[in-house]
C-alpha cells in the first residue's frame, strides 16, 4: 500500500515540477524571466480535471479532496462522479427553493459542504458509473457544457412561481430534465467486480461526514465560534469555525505538513489571480514604481496591460490584516468565486512562500499543467471558507473551538 501511495506521488510531483529548477540554480536566474517555482512539501492527488463550460467547480474541488483523502487512507487511486453530486445537490436545491416560494436564487454553483452532504446522505458513486455526459457539442469533446441545462432547469422551477398549489410530481418533471443532461443516477453499479450502492460505496471507503470541518475568518462574528458564512452558495447554512487569520493560515500549513490537504473556497476576482497559474496581491496602488514604469505611461495603460505588468515576475505584495479582508467581505469584493484543492507548498527564486493548488480548468491553458501557484498574501487575503479532515488540525486550535 505504502509502494502504491509512494508511487503516485512521484508522478503527481512531476506534473507540477516541469517548471522548477533546482533552488540554488534558480536565485541566479533574472526576475524578467517570470516566476521559478520550487516544490517545498506536496501531498498526493489525482490528475487534474476540466469542469469546462459549467458552474461546478465546488464538485470537482471537494471530490478531488475525497480523492487524495481515500489515497492517504487505502492508497487507491480513485476517480468520482462528479456529476451524480451535481444532480442530487440540484434537486434539494430546487426543493429548498420551492419551500421558500423560490426567493432564494436558484443557482448552478455550491459548496464544498454540498459534497460532504451528498456523501453522507447520498453516497458517492466512481466516474465510470455515471460519466455525466450525455452529448457532445463537437466532435470529441466530452466536456461539461451546462448552459442549456442551466437555463431549462431554472425555467422550469420559475414556472412554478406564482402557482396556488403544486402537483405531486413536479420533482420527477425537473429530476427528467437532469437525467436527461447528466444522465440517470444509478441505485447500483459494479465496481471491480463488486456491486454496490452509492451509499455503500461510501462505506467501503471509509469516508464520513464527521471527520471533516470548515473554517472561515471573519470579524462580523465572534472567534471560536461556528456561524453560516452568508454567501449565496451557502444555502444549506454549513456552519463553519470562525477563526483569527493567523490561525486559519496555521490550519492549513498544519495539514499540509501533516499529509492532509484541503478544500479551498475563494475570490478569484482580481487583478493578481491570472489564468496562467499565478495567484498574488500585487501592490496596486504603487504599480508604476513597482514595475518600474512611467507614471504617465502606467496611468495610460488598460486593466488588462496593468493586470499583465504586475504578475509576470514576482513582486512586492500588499500586507494582509484581518480588518482588510473584513473590509473586502462586506464590499463583496471577497465572494465566493470558485473553489479549488490546496495540496502543497512551494518558494519562488526569492525564498517567497507559495501555496500549490489543484485547479478544474483543466491542462492546457495554464503555465503549470492545470496547477496554480498562490501567494501567501493571496491565501490571507481571499480565502473565504476552507474545508479539512479534523485530525489535520493543530491541538491548540482544536482546544479553542472545543474540538
Amino acid at each position: 500500500m505504502k509502494r502504491l501511495v509512494s508511487t503516485i506521488f512521484l508522478a503527481v510531483t512531476a506534473i507540477v515540477t516541469f517548471a522548477q529548477t533546482d533552488s540554488t540554480e534558480v536565485k541566479k536566474d533574472s526576475l524578467d524571466e517570470g516566476f521559478r517555482f520550487t516544490t517545498i512539501d506536496s501531498v498526493a492527488i489525482t490528475p487534474v480535471k476540466n469542469q469546462n463550460r459549467s458552474s461546478t467547480c465546488w464538485a470537482f474541488s471537494a471530490l478531488g479532496f475525497l480523492e487524495s483523502e481515500v489515497l492517504r487512507t487505502k492508497g487507491k487511486e480513485i476517480d468520482f462522479s462528479e456529476m451524480f453530486v451535481v444532480s442530487k445537490t440540484m434537486m434539494d436545491r430546487a426543493t429548498y427553493c420551492v419551500r421558500l416560494y423560490n426567493e432564494p436564487h436558484f443557482a448552478p454553483g455550491g459548496s464544498a459542504y454540498d459534497v460532504i452532504y451528498c456523501m453522507s446522505h447520498y453516497g458517492l458513486v466512481p466516474q465510470e458509473a455515471m460519466p455525466g455526459i450525455q452529448y457532445a457539442w463537437t466532435k470529441n469533446d466530452t466536456l461539461p457544457v451546462h448552459s442549456e441545462l442551466d437555463h431549462v432547469a431554472s425555467g422550469y422551477l420559475k414556472g412554478l412561481t406564482g402557482l396556488k398549489k403544486l402537483s405531486p410530481v413536479w420533482k420527477k418533471g425537473l429530476q427528467a430534465i437532469y437525467d436527461t443532461y447528466l444522465g440517470s443516477c444509478p441505485e447500483t453499479f459494479t465496481y471491480e467486480g463488486k456491486t454496490y450502492t452509492p451509499r455503500s460505496f461510501v462505506e467501503s471507503l471509509g469516508l464520513k461526514e464527521e471527520d471533516y470541518v470548515s473554517f472561515t475568518s471573519y470579524t462580523h462574528h465572534p472567534f471560536y465560534e461556528r456561524f453560516a458564512l452568508e454567501v449565496p452558495d451557502n444555502w444549506r447554512m454549513d456552519q463553519m469555525y470562525n477563526v483569527p487569520m493567523e490561525e486559519m493560515m496555521a490550519i492549513i500549513d498544519h495539514a499540509l505538513a501533516n499529509g492532509y490537504t484541503l478544500v479551498w473556497g475563494a475570490d478569484v476576482s482580481e487583478i493578481g489571480f491570472t489564468r496562467k497559474g499565478i495567484g498574488v496581491v500585487p501592490d496596486e496602488d504603487n504599480g508604476a514604481d513597482i514595475t518600474g514604469s512611467d507614471m504617465a505611461k502606467w496611468v495610460g495603460m488598460t486593466p488588462d496591460k496593468k493586470k499583465e505588468e504586475l504578475t509576470k515576475k514576482p513582486l512586492p505584495e500588499k500586507t494582509i490584516t484581518q480588518q482588510m479582508r473584513q473590509d473586502a467581505f462586506d464590499n463583496w469584493e471577497n465572494t465566493d468565486d470558485h473553489g479549488m484543492q490546496i495540496f502543497g507548498i512551494a518558494h519562488d527564486q526569492n525564498g517567497k512562500k507559495y501555496y500549490m493548488i489543484k485547479n478544474s480548468w483543466g491542462t492546457l491553458k495554464s503555465d503549470y499543467k492545470g496547477i496554480w501557484y498562490v501567494s501567501e498574501a493571496f491565501m490571507q487575503y481571499k480565502t473565504n471558507d476552507i474545508l479539512v479532515h479534523k485530525a489535520a488540525l493543530p491541538k491548540d486550535i482544536k482546544k479553542k473551538i472545543h474540538l
